[in-house]
This record gives C-alpha cells, structure tokens and sequence, in this order.
C-alpha cells in the first residue's frame, strides 16, 4: 500500500563499483515537509547513495520508490521528469555559459514556457544577491555563488523533491550559513530535503531526522535534535 506521507523511500539499497561494495543494505526514508540528512566521514558511500537513488550508479539489490512508485534504476532524466532535482557534489556548472542559461538549462525538461519564466523569477528572489547577474558567465563566480547556481538551477525543474550531494563543501563560514538558510528556505516552501553532509553540525542543526553512515551501511539513525546532543556523536563528527 502507498504511504502519500512519505515522498522517498529506500530499502536495503546496494551497489558497487566494480568488485568493491560502495554501499551495503541502506534504507532510509524521507516524508513529506521535512529534511533529511545523511552525514558520515568522508568515504563512507553518502555520495554513492545519492548517485543510486538518481540513477547515475546502478544497485546491485534493494529498491528506490518516488512517491509511492517503483524507481529502482531508472536513468536520471526519466527521474527528473517525476519531481526530483540533484545539486550534485562539485556543481557541475556549465561554467562558460551564463547564469541564466543554466538557470534555462535547470527546466530542459519543462514545456510550460510561461510557468519556467514565472519560476524564473521566483528563483531570483531567492538568490537576492545574483538578480543582476543572469548575462555573467558562471565561470566568472566565486564559489559561493557557484553553488548558489546550482542550488538555483536544481529549483527551476519545478521539484517535489531535492537531493544535495554536500552542498556546503569547501564553502566559508559565511556562505556555509547562507546555503543553510536556503535549505530550510526551499523547504518551507514545499520542497522536500534529502541532504547529504560531512558538516554533521549544520546538518543537524536544520535538519527534522539523521541517518549516519560508515563503510556504506546506516550505523544509527534518530531525530536529528537527539543526535546532535549525542556525545559519540559529537566527539565522532562534530569535533567536540
């Protein structure tokens, strides 16, 4: 039976590269209005999770299921179609095109040509700080703003759902505060958050529940409020 409360579910998910398992048994879920995050050490397979849920990696078992239906493998475009938006780990910008061809590129899916120009604009007034820069090319950005694009772009395909591969890596402080801002801003806004970190202390911070990963399988998962307040946790993942 459908659960309409729960947009992603994922179930003794597994894959790997070549001979070598990447990850092991993963299930995890992520229902309707809320953030989920994934944090682990680097290596741990989090990115390798987000890869096989949009079909960039192919599982070896288990199952991926959208809103009720059956996904497992489906190629990504198939996937985009459905309600779902990737902000990759590293962008993966169009780097020598404008800001607001990216942004086009964002809803090449998309046939409603006056509902993208209307989410055009929607779009901008969340980046306040880009508006009067769609004929600069991406390249010319720093790479705050980068990831801002590419945050931008996921939103203009319209999504039911997002999946952030580390969004906040390699960001300063500043920025790491401001991407934040908009994770939580997307979500109350309708979209929902499958967010996947090595920063365990913002990941916790905005996020309803957690999963924690090591050497590719679920080790522990909680509300993220009582993960954060975990001591193994914090001595594990936070530095504290």
């Amino acid at each position: 039976m459908q659960n309409s409360e729960i947009s992603l579910q994922v179930q003794g998910l597994c894959a790997s590269y070549g001979v070598t398992p990447a990850i092991r048994s993963v299930s995890l879920e992520v229902k309707r209005g809320t953030i989920v995050t994934i944090i682990g050490a680097n290596g741990a397979g989090k990115s390798t999770i987000i890869k096989t849920i949009c079909g960039l990696v192919k599982p070896t078992a288990g199952s991926v299921r959208l809103f009720g239906e059956e996904v497992t493998g489906l190629p990504t475009h198939v996937l985009v179609k459905k309600g779902i938006s990737v902000v990759p780990e590293g962008r993966r910008l169009f780097t020598k095109m404008t800001f607001k061809e990216n942004l086009e590129l964002g809803a090449y899916a998309r046939s409603d040509r006056m509902a993208v120009r209307r989410d055009l604009e929607r779009v901008l007034n969340l980046f306040p700080d880009l508006k009067d820069r769609l004929s600069t090319v991406v390249g010319r950005f720093s790479g705050g703003q980068q990831q801002m694009v590419a945050v931008a772009r996921a939103l203009m395909n319209e999504p039911r759902i997002m999946l952030l591969d580390e969004p906040t890596i390699g960001l300063a402080p500043a920025v790491v505060d401001r991407i934040s801002e908009l994770v939580v801003e997307i979500s109350r806004s309708g979209v929902d958050i499958l967010l996947v970190e090595q920063n365990a202390e913002i990941a916790l911070e905005i996020a309803s529940y957690a999963y924690i990963l090591e050497a590719g399988q679920v080790i522990a998962q909680d509300a993220a409020s009582t993960l954060a307040k975990s001591e193994a946790v914090q001595k594990a993942y936070m530095g504290i």
